[in-house]
């Protein structure tokens, strides 16, 4: 397979993230970067052996040099995608972009147009369609082992710590500098769904607030930092608890340490809690995204699924039930329970190779998944080896849009054709 070439705009978690698998496996070379950090720039230059000359400190002193590599991973902060994507698309990069596609409408419009104009391969990281274990309940849905699918539910445990360092105190805890979270966290989730159903809803309806994370639940006596907070050692959302417990493990080091210090010593970490956003209590933050939400939706034949995103759980993975006419599934993210109503007999199939499903762990083999098949559809030029385009992402895009205007406004959301 030809080596394909990569300029990576966006040198954090998941640029990184992208970038080792394309090196691991040979499949792509990271021959440029961009990012406004000098540290990152440094560990891609190490690490990846990129000229110094091609190590940029932002996506438009890259772009001022032509097309330099075949294909561009965009992974910048949520409202950063935009123009890079448009303005690299125009340079003829195939394009990798980070989720979510864009923060509204009209700039995902932007970009999925930008695409189609210049006939490049745009993947959106909806790495969840790239699993085994997704590939497997698929096959079962479309081969007809539970008949006709009527209903899903749908579980995203987004699990309480993790709420607490990206939603509260992390980059994503406001929708005027990040999204709402429904579009931030879970339109993984809903583009899951769309494409186990095969089609987009009719209409949309959903519910929810921030019901904890706030000064009206803040205990009495507790103080602005945990540092200095006499309940921190029974308080679950302690962040020396969390951080500090990170230390000596690899994992944990490159998520969720790695947004809270580049250190690796206790001393490193207490001196960021005591002086940085990750140190303060959850209750004393100016966060304002949601901690719960359902959304419902009705498809055209009268099917219906239901979502749930709750940051009071367990960090799991997602939890799905499928009923049939037929037959009925029940997942946990690696294994499914299948049973068959013609029969009564039950089997239990496991989905095989599935990690942990976090971003610190590969999304339960996504993220590589997705890696892999980017870099065979630009190596060969195939884009159905990549499991939706531009067009589609868009598509389901407008289903979280339409679900956080029902939550604003509680009306029913009827989706317009296309």
């Amino acid at each position: 397979m030809t080596e394909v070439t990569l300029a990576v705009v966006g040198g954090g978690l998941r640029g990184l993230t992208y970038a080792r698998r394309a090196h691991a496996t040979g499949a792509g070379r990271v021959v440029a970067v961009a990012d406004p950090d000098p540290l990152r720039r440094a560990l891609f230059v190490e690490e990846f052996g990129i000229a110094p000359e091609r190590a940029h400190a932002g996506w438009k002193e890259l772009a001022a040099g032509g097309r330099v590599a075949d294909a561009a991973v965009i992974a910048t902060h949520d409202q950063l995608h935009t123009e890079p994507a448009v303005t690299l698309a125009d340079l003829g990069y195939h394009i990798l972009l980070e989720k979510p596609m864009a923060t509204n409408e009209p700039e995902a419009a932007r970009i999925a147009d930008a695409a189609r104009r210049n006939g490049i391969l745009l993947a959106v990281c909806h790495v969840l369609r790239y699993t085994p274990y997704t590939r497997l309940v698929k096959e079962l849905v479309d081969e007809g082992r539970i008949g006709r699918l009527v209903s899903v539910q749908h579980l995203e445990p987004v699990g309480w710590w993790h709420q607490a360092h990206s939603f509260v105190r992390g980059h994503w805890r406001r929708q005027d500098t990040s999204a709402p979270m429904l579009l931030a966290k879970a339109c993984h989730d809903i583009d899951w769904l769309v494409h186990l159903f095969g089609r987009p809803p009719a209409r949309v309806s959903s519910f929810g607030s921030l019901s904890h994370f706030h000064a009206g639940d803040r205990p009495a006596g507790a103080a602005d930092r945990c540092l200095d907070c006499p309940l921190e050692p029974s308080c679950p959302y302690s962040a020396p608890r969390l951080y500090l417990g990170c230390l000596g493990d690899p994992s944990s080091e490159f998520w969720p340490l790695s947004a809270v210090t580049p250190g690796r010593t206790e001393e490193d970490v207490l001196e960021a809690l005591r002086t940085g956003p990750y140190g303060r209590c959850v209750y004393a933050c100016d966060n304002d995204v949601v901690d719960h939400q359902e959304v419902v939706m009705e498809f055209g034949d009268g099917a219906t699924c239901s979502f749930t995103m709750s940051a009071f759980t367990p960090m799991e993975h997602r939890r799905t039930r499928l009923f049939g006419t037929h037959g009925y599934i029940d997942g946990d993210g690696g294994v499914l329970r299948v049973v068959d109503f013609r029969t009564g007999a039950e089997e239990f199939v496991a989905a095989g190779g599935a990690e942990g499903p976090s971003a610190g762990d590969g999304h339960g083999g996504g993220d590589e998944g997705l890696t892999d098949a980017f870099l065979s559809a630009v190596a060969s030029g195939d884009a159905t080896l990549l499991r939706s385009d531009a067009a589609e992402s868009l598509m389901t895009h407008r289903v979280v849009w339409a679900a956080e205007q029902s939550r604003l406004t509680g009306a029913v959301v009827t989706l317009q054709e296309p």
